[in-house]
Parts: C-alpha cells; structure tokens; sequence
C-alpha cells in the first residue's frame, strides 16, 4: 500500500471528522466545526498567513490507494504568549535538616509558572484503529514527518519545542493528581476545567496557589501518577526519547502528565536532515530508507529507499512517483530510524 504524509485540507474534513471520534483529544476533538475551524488555521499557517503565536499546522497521513486520511499530528508554532501563557508546574527538591534529631528529608515540591515566550509543541497524534500495529508504522510516519517541515523552516517555530503526554487516568477519565489539587482550588471537575483551559487560562493564574506545593501533602493516588506516561501513551514517549527529547521535571497543572522537551536543532530528524538533489544513476542501489520530503510549493512526505552519493539521490521510482519529484528537483531526506547513540 502506499502512504503519503501532507497538510490537510478542506476535503478531509469528514473524514478527519470521523477519525477524531475514535479518541478524545483535547487539541483535536471529533467536533465538525472545531476541526474545520483547525483546517482553516492551518491552510492559513502554510500559506505564511497566521503570525508565528497564531500558527497550526496539522499534518495527515492519507491511503493514497483507498483515498482515506487515516492519520494525523499537529505542531503549534508558539504556545505561550503575553496574551495566553503557557502554565505548569515544575518540580524541585528541597532540603529539610534538624540537627537536634539528626535527621534530614529531602522533599519534592511543585512550583506554579507561567512562560510568556513559550516554545514549539507537538501533539494531536492519532492513527485510525484499522491501520494500528501495520508493518510501515505509521504513527511513527506520521510523527517524524512533521520535523522534516520544522528542518527546511526553521524561521517559522522556536528553538525549543514541547510534548505534554498524558498520564495514567481512572477508567471514567477522571485525574487522581487533579482531584487531588485543581479542584481543591477550582471547584471544577477534570474534564470541564481542561476544557475551559483551552480558551481560556486566567482562571489558572487567578486560582491555583502561588507558593510551592510539597508533594507529601497530596493523597499518595496523585503520588503516583505525577509524571507519569499512561499505558496507551507509553510508544509516543519512547518514540520521542529516541530523537532526543527528555524529561523536563515539569507537569501539567490539570492531570500532573509530563512534559518533555529538545532543542529543535538538535532533535534527530532536523539535525540529521539533508537537502539533496534528485537524480538518475547507472546501476541505484536502493540501500538507505528515510523519510523523504518535497522542498517545493506543496509539502509532501513518504517513507521511502534511496541511494545517496554526495549532495545527490536517487530515489526508488514507486516513491518518485507518489511524490511527483523530477530528476534535478530539490528533496529533503531524513533517517527512519534512530540507534542509540547516533
């Protein structure tokens, strides 16, 4: 079968639409007008048209044989901003000694901030149940491919990009770390308080405590999920820890999941990212497998072999057809997968 990785666009809204309601995110929810109101903001984003602290550009993944979107990732350009900060709570430790005990305990403590210079961040990952554990992978497709575009523009995202993971939640969806502390201090179930924080983050700053919160203090079922990668998350963390990204020792006010983070040039995909220019050799062998990537006007990726000599490339003819490259056309090419210590 054959896959292609490119910007959505109107005519995949029903679909994309149907794709949403196979899973609850709160970044893509399966609500027709939300997501045509997302297609929109991103068409805008390609076309240079948003400002940088505006911008969305979500990505799908279509099944060029049965013309089906059946995945997608998002990347928001910059999240926080004067206007609308980014909050979370980072952790430290804290040094409590009695010398007429000669004892001393060493303490975790959550701080509130708020970053009104945000980064990058990546999120709205999802893969159609139907085309899950498929041998070309591709959530992995699907989540690599949005670094080849942040790699060939660089000027539109930061220098440092963002992943909030969720964590582990009750069977009804509920935050043991969230009914531990938010509500406390908010009066609002977890469902209805993320909700409400998508549009509106005043009532964060206003209401949660200001000064730092011991973690010994919370019930220890909020203990135990804070910073933690729930089950169902657990290949998207792995995923990104092989490109670079690491534990940040920072969480998410609502449900304590947590945030990694990497240097956009040094995430792997971008660093180990080439332009090279197509070509036609005597006797290609199709050796290196990547993710290869249209330069052009229309942005355009498919996992593919290629066999690179110098500043050229000469890509296997299935491939070269599904991306419509030419012989002298310009590609961005980038490794699928990552050893250790690449």
């Amino acid at each position: 079968m054959s896959f292609i990785i490119r910007p959505v666009r109107h005519d995949d809204l029903s679909q994309l639409v149907d794709l949403a309601k196979q899973f609850n995110l709160l970044n893509l929810p399966g609500d027709k007008k939300v997501i045509g109101d997302k297609i929109d903001r991103s068409e805008h984003s390609f076309a240079g048209k948003m400002e940088k602290n505006q911008a969305e550009y979500l990505f799908v993944v279509e099944d060029m044989e049965e013309r089906a979107v059946v995945g997608s990732s998002l990347v928001i350009a910059k999240h926080g901003s004067e206007e609308v900060p980014h909050s979370f709570f980072k952790i430290f430790k804290r040094d409590h000694f009695s010398e007429d005990l000669g004892i001393g305990f060493i303490h975790q403590v959550l701080r509130f901030q708020l970053d009104f210079d945000g980064p990058t961040e990546i999120g709205g990952l999802l893969v159609d149940k139907a085309y899950r554990r498929r041998p070309e992978k591709l959530g992995k497709q699907i989540s690599l491919s949005r670094f080849l575009y942040m790699g060939l523009y660089p000027e539109k995202f930061e220098s440092r990009v963002l992943c909030e993971l969720t964590p582990p939640l009750t069977d009804e969806g509920r935050s043991e770390f969230w009914e531990a502390l938010g509500r406390r201090f908010t009066g609002l179930p977890y469902q209805e308080a993320d909700l409400l924080s998508q549009s509106h983050k005043e009532f964060i700053e206003s209401l949660f405590p200001q000064n730092d919160i011991y973690l010994a203090l919370l019930d220890a079922k909020a203990r135990l999920v804070l910073g933690r990668v729930g089950e169902a998350t657990k290949p998207a963390q792995h995923l990104l820890e092989s490109i670079g990204f690491t534990y940040l020792d920072e969480v998410d006010p609502f449900d304590g999941g947590p945030h990694y983070g990497a240097n956009t040039a040094d995430i792997l995909p971008i660093k180990h990212g080439r332009r090279l220019k197509v070509a036609e050799f005597k006797d290609p062998s199709y050796k290196e497998q990547g993710l290869i990537a249209t330069t052009g006007d229309e942005f355009m990726v498919s996992l593919g072999s290629a066999d690179i000599r110098g500043g050229e490339v000469s890509i296997a003819p299935k491939v070269r057809q599904l991306l419509g490259v030419e012989t002298g056309d310009e590609v961005f090419i980038s490794p699928f997968n990552y050893n250790k210590g690449i």
